[in-house]
């Protein structure tokens, strides 16, 4: 997440006193000129209407082919072996109190 910048230009100040209220702003350079600043959408098309209708792909497309793109290619990072060895301690710890644990099993089974 980018943060917003703050200042004189991105304001907008001069310009929104030049467009005045009740005018249109989204037609004056300047918004056109920061237009990508403030949000950078990952799957809205900003072009023309008639050029994206043309390229044939819908939001709704473009957002189905990242999920699955993402479902089929993210991998897990797999856990550093101390923390993998701090669960498993904890799992143990759980596995006795509750008497469940695997050695209790195992000696369970060689004395049946």
């Amino acid at each position: 997440v980018n943060g917003i910048p703050v200042n004189d230009e991105t304001l907008s100040a001069d310009a929104i006193k030049e467009v005045g209220i009740f005018k249109d702003y989204l037609a004056h350079d300047d918004t056109y000129k920061h237009r990508k600043t403030q949000s950078q959408p990952k799957f809205m098309d900003r072009r023309m209407r008639p050029d994206w209708e043309a390229s044939g792909t819908d939001i709704y497309q473009k957002a189905l082919e990242h999920a699955r793109h993402v479902l089929e290619t993210h991998k897990v990072p797999e856990l550093p072996e101390d923390v993998r060895s701090t669960i498993r301690s904890i799992i143990e710890e759980a596995e006795e109190e509750r008497g469940v644990s695997e050695k209790k099993r195992q000696k369970a089974a060689a004395g049946a």
